[in-house]
């Protein structure tokens, strides 16, 4: 099988995704008062509505509407005013019922789009993108310097109720496949989900990958679910063909499940992509069906062929009347609308001088965020001169603290006071950067303040000009013969020389500065 760079030479992926995601922040559930808890006992939040009984009815959660608006202004989505109820029917047993209450060929949330940018190396999977001029327009993307900025388009955003939890026994990984006996857990059947589903615009793995993560921050951020992939409260489908460059057909689409990570996402994709190439060019077709991506074996296998519209044979919901959403409704959510991802990072770059890419991936995650916008609270007026600083701290050395064991614990002894306390320290030289490494390794090591490790340990820099100027008067009288050789053209020594000056100040001097100096009086003749 070729790599995946090779493959996208000749053939063009054409990616849509459908990402679920559960309405975790809510209390209860779409149509009934069943309480919202992930690990509780099975079958122990259910009650007629939720199970299908005979006579019950259902009643609809106006938080759960009034979260889905709000994830449609955050999408820039526009908000359809009069919408409905269907079912969905299906055989599956995770649904007592043996129908789905979903939206139909309307939703509350209709045409929206987000912008994505993709640098780095997520830019190299995208080929002809070194042909395109910065500012440069072609394939819905827009070159930039660091990469490009794909425009995504948002279908819809539906709502909809999940279906309870199938536990397979016996079987190989949690699968149906080999299994001795299954059984079914209701407490999750009938949870507000929203469902997101693009436009086919995304044309590789790292853009797949990249839009979830954004669209994840953007959920975070105006606060309507845990997303946690983990415990299956944001879930993601993704919709993958090819077609020959240059053809404008679409090829036929298969249907990936189980992509519960980022990476599972971008590999499943990646595989499946590489998988129809192989088939195609071997004289093969590509069958509508459902495959199911397993991460140790890395592969994709068939589930099922591909249901159709008709076979869930949707019709309008009997028991619930069409929604009518007023301008007073759709502006009070509106009103809702915290700062998102995208807006902080405009802030960041107005207001503080930061470079977009700097921008763009503090906001990634709400930790770094946050971090960084207290810090520079502590910062006060010096809070531009410090962002530069602030935000390397943020991305390099906290982001790395939280990916090791223990991680999240020891960062936080790196509270933002003592992360401006730190950054003052190298900016004002008082301590090189070097030195800040080994400070901050002690302060979240032993939870102490920087200024207080510099003081015990002895390590605050002389940044006298003038003691500095009478101990590399003293190296190079020292040293006549290697003075002559670097003015003679060997400035290599220039290494030997600060090395020198280090030694006779105990390792105290500032660097910067006895480089300055040295080449002051070396120059002299």
């Amino acid at each position: 099988m070729r790599t995946l760079e090779e493959v996208l030479r000749d053939w063009e992926a054409v990616i849509g995704l459908e990402v679920h995601a559960e309405l975790t922040t809510l209390n209860t559930k779409m149509f009934c008062g069943c309480k919202l808890e992930f690990g509780a006992e099975p079958n122990t939040h259910t009650c007629p509505v939720c199970l299908g009984l005979p006579g019950a009815l259902p009643v609809p959660n106006q938080a759960a509407i009034e979260s889905i608006v709000l994830a449609g202004l955050a999408t820039n989505c526009d908000i359809e005013k009069r919408s409905m109820f269907y079912r969905k029917n299906y055989m599956y047993p995770d649904m007592a019922k043996n129908f789905q209450t979903t939206q139909g060929p309307v939703a509350f949330c209709m045409r929206g789009h987000l912008d994505l940018a993709v640098d780095g190396k997520a830019a190299s999977e995208r080929p002809g993108l070194e042909a395109l001029a910065v500012g440069e327009r072609a394939d819905g993307i827009e070159r930039t310097e660091d990469g490009y900025v794909a425009h995504v388009g948002i279908t819809r955003i539906h709502m909809e109720e999940d279906a309870g939890k199938m536990v397979h026994v016996g079987g190989g990984e949690g699968r149906i496949a080999g299994a001795t006996h299954s059984l079914v857990d209701y407490n999750r059947a009938g949870t507000p989900l929203i469902e997101l589903v693009t436009e086919p615009d995304l044309r590789t793995p790292e853009e797949a990958r990249l839009f979830m993560q954004k669209l994840r921050q953007i959920y975070l951020a105006i606060g309507i679910s845990d997303c946690s992939m983990e415990e299956g409260s944001l879930r993601c489908d993704g919709n993958v063909s090819l077609r020959r460059r240059g053809d404008a057909r679409f090829g036929v689409k298969t249907e990936l499940k189980n992509m519960n990570s980022f990476k599972n996402l971008h590999d499943g994709l990646a595989y499946e992509i590489c998988r129809q190439a192989e088939v195609l060019e071997e004289g093969g077709l590509i069958y509508q069906e459902t495959r199911h991506w397993d991460p140790s074996a890395k592969r994709t296998i068939v589930m099922r062929t591909k249901e159709t519209a008709d076979d869930y044979r949707l019709f309008p919901e009997p028991d619930l009347a069409p929604y009518d959403l007023s301008d007073a409704f759709v502006e009070g959510v509106r009103a809702k609308l915290p700062e998102l991802p995208d807006q902080k990072a405009a802030r960041f770059e107005r207001d503080y001088g930061l470079s977009a890419y700097d921008a763009r991936h503090v906001v990634e995650h709400r930790f770094t965020a946050r971090f960084f916008e207290e810090a520079l609270a502590e910062a006060g007026d010096k809070a531009a001169d410090l962002a530069k600083p602030l935000v390397n701290l943020a991305l390099n050395d906290l982001t790395a603290l939280m990916n090791v064991e223990d991680g999240a614990a020891r960062a936080r002894a790196l509270t933002p006071r003592r992360a401006v306390e730190l950054v003052s320290l190298v900016a004002s030289g008082a301590i090189s950067s070097k030195q800040g490494k080994d400070v901050l390794a002690a302060v979240v090591r032993d939870d102490c303040d920087p200024a207080a490790v510099v003081e015990q340990r002895g390590m605050r820099q002389v940044s006298d000009r003038g003691a500095i100027e009478a101990v590399v008067a003293e190296v190079l009288a020292q040293n006549p013969d290697k003075v002559q050789q670097y003015r003679g053209g060997k400035t290599g020594l220039m290494g030997f020389f600060v090395g020198q000056c280090m030694k006779a100040m105990k390792g105290q001097g500032n660097p910067q500065l006895i480089n300055e100096v040295l080449g002051a009086q070396l120059g002299e003749a």
